[in-house]
């Protein structure tokens, strides 16, 4: 296979928990891993998008709370501290290997409505072709709905946005980087003999009773969300890997096509 036909278009997803420390610090080796790998990446000649969470747990720790809110108000206020931080951390980080990022925060109404998501996908299609990474969030400032847990979420989590981002940028492969290695059988916390299941090709009941409770205390997903990020994806013709940021080096392996952690397929015509 040649390197021209081996070039991506790679949604990469990275939660709270790969950004912060259990205290709610910043996990600033992490980010500056996290940034060479994408870039070096990019140098090889992928486009790289990345969703990242970590806003309101980024802010929460910046204004020294013990834990993550829980008022809405609270949570916006500290999603707007934090997005900021982490804006700057991403341009210093990505700046230090060549690289220029760009913010875009995204709320429900701007996938759903056809006009916005279409001048979304303008938006990233002319990023892209300025070789520009963008670093997209949600808007959790405004967004009251994506970060209550009451009905009538459109977005709900970055594991979910991200498999959108992924349709509206038509990207080849979404990889979600968390705390856990990828989907088991049964809860690897719980169970020491739970085995990894290396690939998916549908995303059954059978499957989602595997899932798991939710993830870390400055986070809100669990393997349920990333489950359904995988549905979404593969709807769309689109592969998407799970495994763990504490692999960073595993991208380059995850964009060869090489087995790492859970690679749920698409179905192919």
């Amino acid at each position: 296979m040649n390197e021209l036909k081996r070039m991506q278009r790679i949604v990469i997803k990275v939660g709270t928990s790969s950004l912060t420390r259990p205290d709610g610090s910043r996990n600033l080796r992490n980010m500056d891993l996290l940034a060479r790998t994408l870039s070096d990446l990019k140098g090889m000649g992928h486009e790289i998008i990345l969703v990242s969470s970590g806003a309101i747990g980024m802010g929460a720790g910046k204004l020294g709370l013990a834990a993550r809110p829980t008022q809405l108000r609270m949570k916006q206020a500290a999603a707007a501290v934090g997005q900021c931080e982490m804006m700057h951390l991403y341009d210093k980080f990505f700046g230090e290997y060549g690289q220029t990022v760009a913010q875009v925060l995204l709320t429900g109404e701007d996938v759903v409505d056809p006009h916005r998501r279409a001048h979304l996908s303008g938006t990233f299609s002319a990023l892209l072709g300025l070789g520009v990474i963008p670093v997209v969030n949600e808007n959790d400032s405004v967004s009251a709905a994506e970060i209550e847990t009451g009905e009538h979420k459109v977005l709900g989590d970055n594991d979910t946005l991200s498999a959108v981002v992924a349709g509206l940028c038509r990207a080849d492969l979404l990889i979600l980087l968390s705390d856990i290695d990828g989907l088991y059988d049964s809860d690897p916390r719980q169970n020491p003999e739970a085995k990894l299941i290396s690939r998916v090709t549908g995303v059954t009941d059978e499957i989602y009773e595997m899932a798991g409770g939710a993830g870390s205390k400055w986070g809100t997903g669990g393997m349920r969300t990333k489950l359904d990020a995988a549905k979404t994806a593969n709807r769309l013709g689109i592969d998407m890997v799970l495994t763990n940021s504490n692999r960073m080096d595993a991208l380059y392996d995850i964009a060869e096509g090489k087995s790492v952690g859970t690679r749920f397929a698409a179905p192919r015509a």
